[in-house]
């Protein structure tokens, strides 16, 4: 795996190489955990609707994006502009936003789930508030490794 962005490799890496290219890598894995975060929260009990409401915007969006820039990186569609890091690490700085804040009202609803609810639905906002922890750290290392990438073009 060649690390793209750390040793001064200041290009989007088009077709299969975003798949050996690091941080690009971690498209695929932003890919899968997002995926279980919005099937978690869909299939949750959470009290304040609200919340259930950013988490489950924050997932769709942030999964149909990555989907959307992983396509498009594949297909070369960047035609290696710098315009495109500029926006690949804005969309990962966003995003990590977007996943803290998500993962911090998501692990409220999960605590004030602790009395009163069955372990069912517990069981389940657990597991989202720890796929969502993960979404974000992968987010945040995606766009720091982006921002590095982004200074170095």
């Amino acid at each position: 795996m060649a690390p793209s962005a750390a040793s001064g490799g200041s290009s989007l890496p088009s077709g299969f190489a975003v798949f050996t290219t690091f941080p690009d890598l971690l498209f695929l894995f932003e890919f899968v955990f997002g995926g279980l975060v919005w099937i978690l929260i869909a299939s949750s009990h959470v009290p304040i609707p609200l919340i259930q409401g950013w988490v489950m915007f924050t997932s769709v969006f942030c999964f149909i994006a990555t989907t959307l820039l992983l396509f498009l990186c594949v297909i070369g569609a960047h035609g290696s502009r710098t315009s495109w890091i500029t926006l690949d690490a804005t969309y990962h700085c966003i995003a990590s936003l977007f996943y803290f804040g998500a993962s911090v009202l998501e692990a409220l609803a999960a605590i004030q789930l602790q009395v009163g609810f069955t372990y069912k639905y517990y069981h389940e906002n657990i597991a989202a508030v720890v796929f969502s922890f993960v979404a974000t750290l992968l987010y945040v290392v995606h766009a720091v490794f982006s921002l590095i990438r982004w200074k170095s073009s």
